[in-house]
């Protein structure tokens, strides 16, 4: 009897898993507006894609982000960066600890994972601290893991920064942390956003580029931000 009540939890456990949706196309927003007037709290955690590496401020995904909410009156206050170009889930870790914040963010969005992918090649390690990382990230949530969003890593080969040579196998390793960055999330019941699609999208229109060559634009932040929004804007109901 003990090992038929297992199976019926292990069975339970992975169909509450297969039930979480990962989006890749933006749902439409409905119109819907808040009636809670209440300044709520974004807390943005990540490298230089968090931080619009060669954009505007107001062209960052967070940011555009905050401006759809806006539309259907989920007003924020200005939002919170723990991110900064080059880091890696250990950087990000480390920065966390020492700016020790509060553990009562309305939102909490979380996209890291590419200089782990460019500086270390290292999958092991960015499993266990990506990990760490989303448990943290529902802990600053105030413990409601249904206010976190993680974003995938977008692909940079597609950019001109990366030469013909290394494209293809740039692509692939950002698969593999994906993988991983995915299977964990899910693992937590966290809802996943698949960006990577739509940076693979630049290949053919450079307008999604920044100036730098590297980053993505305000124009592609903005696609990331109509993913988002919906899924924010349901989870606020």
């Amino acid at each position: 009897m003990k090992t038929i009540a297992l199976n019926l939890v292990l069975l339970f456990g992975l169909l509450t898993v297969a039930c979480i949706k990962i989006t890749s196309t933006p749902l439409p927003i409905a119109n819907y507006t808040s009636l809670d007037t209440t300044n709520k709290r974004f807390l943005a955690l990540g490298d230089s894609y968090t931080i619009g590496q060669s954009v505007p401020k107001t062209d960052r995904f967070a940011e555009q982000t905050k401006q759809l909410l806006a539309q259907q009156n989920f007003m924020f206050e200005p939002i919170e960066y723990i991110a900064t170009t080059g880091w890696t889930t250990l950087n990000l870790e480390s920065a966390i600890h020492a700016q020790n914040p509060m553990n009562n963010y309305t939102i909490v969005s979380l996209l890291i994972g590419v200089n782990d992918q460019y500086q270390t090649h290292d999958t092991t390690f960015y499993r266990i601290r990506f990990t760490n990382l989303l448990l943290k990230a529902i802990q600053l949530a105030g413990n409601k893991k249904e206010h976190v969003f993680v974003l995938s890593i977008p692909d940079y080969s597609v950019t001109p920064a990366v030469s013909a040579s290394n494209k293809a196998i740039v692509s692939k390793e950002i698969d593999w942390f994906n993988e991983i960055n995915k299977s964990v999330t899910l693992s937590f019941e966290v809802g996943y956003t698949d960006i990577t699609i739509s940076s693979r999208e630049a290949a053919n229109n450079a307008q999604l580029i920044a100036s730098d060559g590297l980053h993505p634009s305000g124009l592609e932040y903005k696609k990331w931000a109509e993913l988002l929004a919906p899924k924010i804007i349901h989870a606020l109901k």
